[in-house]
C-alpha cells in the first residue's frame, strides 16, 4: 500500500475512533453539532451563496460550553491529523531510503560527498571543508509552543500505537489491545485541560528542552557513521579526520533579556540539571559497556594502553580494588570502565569515597575511552570498536560533560545602566550612560582596580544581579572548562562598546575568582546581535569599530590563532517586524555578506548566528533550503542556528523525522560551502536592493499609519496571546505605544492567528509589480533569478506558502472586530489590495495556475486542512466579541479569556505554526 493510502486510512480511523469519543464523553448532539459545523464550511470554501452567513450565524447563536466543546473537538482532530502527517512523513523516508538502495538518496550525507567528488574536489580539499565544519543548533524557550508536555506525551505514545498497529504479525488479541490503548489515549486527550494551569517556571522550560536529547543522543552517532561511510566509499584509501562538526547549545537558563525570572540562580540550577544529564547519559553506557566488554587480558602486550593506565591508576590508588570488586583484573576493558565510571560519579556526587579526581572536561573523559579504542584496535578488535564503543566516542565528542553548552543573553542597554551606577559610584566616570562611543571605548579599556569590594554598600538589584552572574560564569569555567558556555550575546548591540562591556564583566570575574590560580582570561565567544533594518546595515560598520579596538582583536587572537573566529547573530523575528518580509530578507543576506567581507580584511573568520523562528514571518521554513540561499562566504562551513519553540517538537520528537532534519542541514552546509561566489549577475543584487527599499517604504506606511496599532489591537487576539501561560518570559516589553514597543513573537502569532499573515508577505507585491510598470518590461528577469538563484527562489517559495496559509475572507471578519470603522476600512483596503499584488505576483514568477499547483502534496494538504480550521478561527472571533462587549462580570470575563486561549492553540494545531 502507497503511503498516501495509508495517511488517508490512518486518518479516517482516527477520526472515527474520535468521533465515538465524543459521543461517550459529550453526547450525540455535539457529534451532529459538529457535522454540520464541517459541511457549513466545505459549504463555504467551495463558494456556496449564503454558507458563510449560515455559520456564522450557527456559531453565535451557540453559548460558551457549546463553542469550547467544539473548539477541543477540532482541535483533537487537528493533533490526530499531525500525527498520521508525521507518521507518513517517516513512512516515506524510510520508503526513499529503500528505493535509493544502490543510488544516492536525495539530500543524504551521501549525496553531499558525491556532489563534492562531481565537483572535482580532491579529498584533501574535502578534509579542509571538513575541518571547518561546524554546525550549532541552539534550543531557546521563545514562547511559540502552545501545547503542553502533557498533551504530547500522550501523542507521542498515540503515535507508537499506531506504528505498531501497521505491524504485519500482530496478533488478534494484541491488536485488540493495542485499539484499546488508543482510545483510551483519545479519552485522554479529551479529559484533560489542553492549557497549561499556570506558566511555566524557567526550570520546567529547561527540563522541556532536555525532553529531546533522549532521542539525539542516540541518533548524533547514526550522522557521523553515515558520513564516514559516504567519505570511504567516495574517497577510498584516504584516511579522513571527521571532527564533532555537530554542536548543540541552548538559551533556556540563560537567556535574561527581558526575562527577571532567569537570575544568576536559576543559571547556575541550568547548568547543573545540563551536566547532570550528560553524566547520567554517560554512566548509562558505561554499565552497558561493562556487561559487554568482558574480554580476557590473553595475549595483552604490558605496552597496552589500558594494560599501562590500569598498572599507573591503581599502583597510584590500591584502594581502588575494593571500588571495582566486580571487574576482576582479568577483564581489563570492563575494569577501566569501572575508573571511568567512578570519575564520572565524582563530577556529581563530589561527597563520592574515591581517590580519583572528576573529570574536569570532556577531553579528559575521551582520552580515558580513546585508551579502549586503541586497544581493541591493535587486538583486531575492529567490529568490537565500530559496534558498541564507536558511538559513545561520538556522543562524548558531541555532547561532552553537559548536553549542550548554555548561552547566555541580555540587552545592551541594562549594561550600560548597570557600569553608569557602578562607575559613578566608584568614581570612575560620573556620566557614562551620556559619554560619546570613543569616550565609552576608552574607560572600558582602561585598567581598574575594582574588585569584590564593587558588590559592597548600595547597589541596585539588577546591578547586584549582573555581576552575580559574571562571577558565576567564571567560577563556572574555572571548575569545568570553557566548553559549558556557548557564548555571550547582546540584544540590541549599536556599538563596539556594547560588545567591550562584556569583555570588561568577563576580566572583573576571571579577577575575582582567581585566588591562587595563573590560569589566563579563556575566550569566551562575544556575540553581538543585530536586530533591526538599521542594526542590519550598521553592523560592518559597527564591527570594523570592534576589531579596531587593539584590546578586543588580541582578546580573539589569544586563543584562535593566527585566523581568529568571530560570531555575529542576526535577528529574523525583529527585522521583519521593523522593515517587513522582503527589506528583511535581503538585508539579512546583504548584511552577511558585508560582514564576511569586512571581517576578511582584518584576517577574522565569520560564523554567522541565525536567529529564526519556526513561522514564517520570522526566518522561517524548510531548513535545508534556507541555508541553500545564505551567502556562500558567509557560510564557509560553519554557522549557528536557533531551533525555537514549537520547532523543537516539530524536529525532534521523532527520531526518524530528527535524523533526517540533522542529515538535510549538514547536507545543506557542505554544499552551500562549496559554492563559487561570483555566480549570479551582478545587476540582481542592485536591483534586489531597490525592491527590498520599495516594499520597505510601502511597509511602514502600513504600520505608520496612525491607527495602525488600534487595528492590530483589535482585528488580532494580541491581547490573549500575551496572556497565553507558554512561557516564563513577559510577552510584552512595555506598554504599546510604538511597533517597536511589541515583542516580535506575539506580533507574528497574532497575525498568524487571524490568517492575515502579513509579517511574510506584505509589501512583495508591491515592490514588483512597480518595478515591471516603472521599467516597462515583462516577468523574465524574476522568473531567471527565481530559476536559478537560491535566495530569491527561498524569497518567493516563502511568501507563497504564506499566501496559501493566509484567507482574507476569515480576515476581514477579524478586521470586522475594528470599532472605528474608518480605520478598519482604510487598513483593510491597503492590506486587500497588496495582498491581491503579491499573490499574482509570485504566480507571474513562479509559473504556477494557483498558489503551490507545483507542490501538489502542500497545497492538497493546506486545503483538506482549511475546512477544519475555519471554524475555529470564526469561533474565536465570535469569542473575541463577546469578550469585547462593553463592562461584563469578571467570572464571564475569565471564562471567554480561558475560551479564546483554547481556540489559539487549535488554530496553531490545525496551520501547523504559532509565531
Amino acid at each position: 500500500m502507497s503511503a498516501k493510502p495509508i495517511l488517508s486510512s490512518d486518518v479516517e480511523t482516527l477520526t472515527s475512533l474520535l468521533g465515538g469519543a465524543i459521543v461517550e464523553q459529550a453526547g450525540s448532539d455535539l457529534a451532529a453539532l459538529l457535522m454540520r459545523i464541517r459541511q457549513l464550511s466545505r459549504e463555504r470554501r467551495v463558494g456556496l451563496p449564503g454558507a458563510a452567513e449560515r455559520l456564522v450565524e450557527l456559531l453565535a447563536g451557540l453559548n460558551e460550553d457549546q463553542l469550547d466543546l467544539l473548539t477541543k473537538s477540532l482541535s483533537i482532530y487537528f493533533d490526530l491529523a499531525n500525527v498520521a502527517e508525521d507518521l507518513q512523513r517517516i513512512r516515506v523516508i524510510r520508503q526513499r531510503e529503500r528505493q535509493s538502495e544502490g543510488s544516492v538518496r536525495k539530500e543524504s550525507l551521501g549525496d553531499a560527498i558525491a556532489q563534492l567528488k562531481k565537483q572535482g574536489a580532491t579529498a584533501e580539499a574535502v578534509q579542509h571543508l571538513l575541518d571547518k565544519l561546524h554546525i550549532g543548533l541552539v534550543f531557546t524557550a521563545h514562547p511559540t509552543e502552545a501545547k503542553r508536555r502533557t498533551t504530547r506525551r500522550i501523542l507521542r505514545q498515540l503515535r507508537s500505537d499506531l506504528t505498531t498497529a501497521h505491524q504485519g504479525d500482530l496478533l488478534p488479541r494484541e491488536s485488540g489491545v493495542l485499539q484499546e490503548r488508543i482510545r483510551g489515549s483519545l479519552t485522554l486527550l479529551w479529559q484533560i485541560d489542553p492549557m497549561r494551569p499556570q506558566p511555566p517556571t524557567v526550570m520546567q522550560e529547561v527540563e522541556r528542552g532536555l525532553f529531546f536529547f533522549d532521542g539525539l543522543w542516540d541518533i548524533v552517532p547514526l550522522i557521523f557513521q553515515d558520513l564516514r561511510s559516504a567519505l570511504a566509499e567516495h574517497y577510498p584509501g584516504f584516511k579522513f579526520h571527521v571532527p564533532p562538526f555537530l554542536k548543540f547549545g541552548s538559551w533556556i537558563g540563560g537567556d535574561r533579556d527581558g526575562n527577571p525570572f532567569v537570575t544568576a540562580q536559576v543559571t547556575s540550577d541550568t547548568l547543573r540539571l545540563l551536566e547532570t544529564t550528560a553524566i547520567e547519559r554517560h554512566l548509562k553506557t558505561t554499565r552497558e559497556l561493562a556487561d559487554l566488554l568482558v574480554v580476557s587480558d590473553r595475549g595483552m602486550q604490558p605496552d597496552d594502553p589500558v594494560y599501562a593506565a590500569l598498572q599507573k591508576t591503581f599502583g597510584a590508588h590500591p584502594e581502588l580494588d575494593q571500588l571495582v570488586g566486580d571487574a576482576p583484573e582479568a577483564e581489563p576493558y570492563r575494569r577501566w570502565i569501572k575508573v571511568i565510571e567512578l570519575k564520572l560519579r565524582k563530577r556529581i556526587e563530589p561527597a563520592l569515597a574515591s581517590p580519583l579526581k572528576a573529570y574536569q572536561t570532556a577531553a579528559e573523559l575521551e582520552a580515558d575511552a580513546r585508551l579502549i579504542e586503541e586497544s581493541l584496535l591493535r587486538r583486531k578488535g575492529d567490529r568490537i570498536h565500530a559496534s558498541f564503543l564507536a558511538a559513545w566516542l561520538d556522543q562524548i565528542r558531541t555532547f561532552g560533560l553537559q548536553v549542550s553548552a548554555l548561552d547566555v543573553r541580555q540587552d545592551s542597554r541594562v549594561h550600560v545602566d548597570v557600569l553608569q551606577e557602578v562607575f559613578a559610584r566608584a568614581g570612575i566616570y560620573a556620566e557614562y550612560a551620556k559619554a560619546d562611543e570613543k569616550t565609552r571605548q576608552k574607560i572600558l579599556t582602561t585598567p581598574h582596580d575594582l574588585g569584590m569590594n564593587v558588590l559592597e554598600g548600595e547597589l541596585s538589584d539588577m546591578a547586584r544581579e549582573t555581576f552575580s552572574l559574571y562571577k558565576l560564569m567564571a567560577e563556572t569555567v574555572r571548575a569545568g572548562g570553557i566548553e559549558r558556555f556557548g557564548g555571550h550575546i547582546v540584544s540590541m548591540t549599536h556599538y563596539a562598546s556594547d560588545i567591550l562591556v562584556i569583555l570588561w564583566f568577563w576580566k572583573w570575574a576571571w579577577k575575582v575568582t582567581a585566588g591562587e590560580s595563573k590560569a589566563e582570561l579563556p575566550h569566551l565567544p562575544l556575540m553581538p546581535l543585530l536586530e533591526t533594518i538599521d542594526d542590519l546595515r550598521q553592523g560592518p560598520a559597527i564591527l570594523t569599530d570592534l576589531l579596531s579596538v587593539p584590546d578586543y582583536l588580541a582578546y580573539l587572537k589569544k586563543d584562535q590563532g593566527a585566523q581568529p573566529l568571530q560570531n555575529v547573530m542576526v535577528g529574523y523575528s525583529d527585522s521583519t517586524k521593523d522593515g517587513g518580509y522582503l527589506a528583511a530578507s535581503w538585508g539579512l543576506y546583504r548584511a552577511q555578506e558585508q560582514l564576511s567581507d569586512v571581517l576578511a580584511s582584518q584576517g577574522v573568520r565569520l560564523r554567522v548566528f541565525h536567529g529564526r523562528g519556526g513561522a514564517l514571518g520570522r526566518g522561517g521554513g524548510p531548513a535545508a533550503r534556507a541555508i541553500l540561499s545564505l551567502p556562500p562566504k558567509s557560510v564557509d562551513g560553519s554557522l549557528r542556528v536557533t531551533e525555537q519553540g514549537e520547532v523543537l517538537a516539530e524536529r525532534y520528537d521523532e527520531p526518524q523525522i530528527a535524523f533526517r532534519h540533522l542529515e538535510q542541514v549538514t547536507w545543506a552546509t557542505l554544499l552551500v560551502s562549496s559554492t563559487q561566489e561570483g555566480h549570479w549577475p551582478e545587476d540582481w543584487f542592485t536591483h534586489l536592493d531597490e525592491l527590498a527599499q520599495q516594499s520597505y517604504l510601502h511597509y511602514r506606511k502600513l504600520v505608520d499609519d496612525p491607527g495602525f496599532l488600534m487595528y492590530f489591537d483589535r482585528a488580532t487576539p494580541i491581547s490573549e496571546i500575551e496572556r497565553l501561560p507558554i512561557g516564563s518570559r513577559p510577552a510584552r516589553r512595555r506598554e504599546r505605544k510604538s511597533l517597536s514597543d511589541l515583542r516580535a513573537i506575539p506580533w507574528t502569532f497574532a497575525w498568524t492567528q487571524s490568517r492575515h499573515m502579513i509579517p511574510a508577505w506584505f509589501g512583495l507585491g508591491k515592490a514588483l509589480h512597480d518595478a515591471v510598470a516603472r521599467n516597462n518590461e515583462d516577468w523574465s528577469r524574476y522568473q531567471e533569478m527565481y530559476r536559478t538563484w537560491p535566495i530569491f527562489q527561498a524569497i518567493i517559495d516563502n511568501a507563497t506558502l504564506a499566501l496559501m496559509k493566509a484567507d482574507l475572507q476569515i480576515a476581514n471578519r477579524y478586521a470586522d472586530l475594528v470599532e472605528d470603522r474608518e480605520v478598519a476600512k482604510r487598513l483593510w483596503s491597503m492590506i486587500h489590495e497588496e495582498y491581491d499584488r503579491s499573490r499574482a505576483s509570485v504566480l507571474m514568477i513562479t509559473g504556477e495556475s494557483s498558489l503551490l499547483s507545483n507542490t501538489p502534496w502542500l497545497q492538497t494538504s493546506i486545503q483538506e486542512r482549511n475546512p477544519y480550521v475555519d471554524p475555529l478561527n470564526l469561533i474565536q472571533v465570535e469569542l473575541l466579541k463577546r469578550a469585547r462587549e462593553g463592562s461584563i462580570e469578571a467570572d464571564r470575563a475569565a471564562r471567554l479569556q480561558h475560551s479564546v486561549r483554547l481556540t489559539i492553540q487549535g488554530v496553531a494545531a490545525g496551520l501547523r505554526t504559532t509565531g
